[in-house]
């Protein structure tokens, strides 16, 4: 399989760290953001963007989550029990719909020089302050619970570690405030075969 990922988004490191926890090999090439070689790969990615994972039969899957399920269906990530299951995908859902839209974007209107006309000082304070509110959900969860659906790891912990794990670094969120958030970002760090963002 080949996976077109870029090294710096959480979308793409949630692929490659599922894979390194499955110890599943797969040829990488990078795409960073504004690169030639994103502009190159555009006629493989399905929706124009990575990450995109291509099968040996040369069929591509786009959208992380959606590889998330691909890659993790028949494993341990995906519950048997269907309430977990569904559990799962819902936080899932939340993770695009949510979470992604505040604590990515304001950790790229930071990171990206080319979004550095849209980080504006109104802008940045009103996505810190929902990331903190989406944040709170998490620690609410995660304070009675190890992990965020059922007792054991699921995608979904894959899925919300991708950007929730430098979110204090690259987001300027107040992590300190979030202490069962910091507790199971450890336990997903300490699985066997982890790997970081940097690979």
């Amino acid at each position: 399989m080949r996976l077109y990922s870029m090294p710096s988004s959480g979308n793409s490191y949630k692929v490659r760290l599922l894979l390194a926890l499955l110890g599943r090999r797969v040829e990488v090439v990078d795409c960073e953001y504004g690169s030639a070689d994103l502009a190159r790969a555009k006629a493989v990615l399905p929706y124009g963007k990575v990450p995109t994972l291509v099968l040996d039969d040369g069929r591509a899957l786009g959208e992380s989550d959606a590889i998330l399920w691909f890659l993790g269906e028949g494993t341990a990530f995906v519950p048997a029990d269907p309430v977990v299951r569904a559990q799962m995908l819902a936080w899932m859902f939340w993770e695009q719909y949510n979470h992604e839209p505040v604590i990515a974007v304001r950790a790229a209107l930071r990171t990206y020089p080319e979004r550095a006309a849209q980080a504006t000082p109104e802008r940045l304070a009103e996505l810190l302050e929902r990331g903190h509110a989406v944040l709170q959900v998490l620690e609410d969860r995660l304070a009675g619970h190890d992990w965020l659906a059922g007792d054991a790891i699921s995608l979904a912990d894959i899925c919300l570690y991708g950007y929730t794990h430098t979110a204090g670094d690259r987001g300027g969120f107040e992590m300190a405030r979030f202490p069962a958030v910091n507790r199971w970002l450890d336990r997903v760090a300490a699985l066997p075969g982890y790997v970081g963002l940097d690979g």
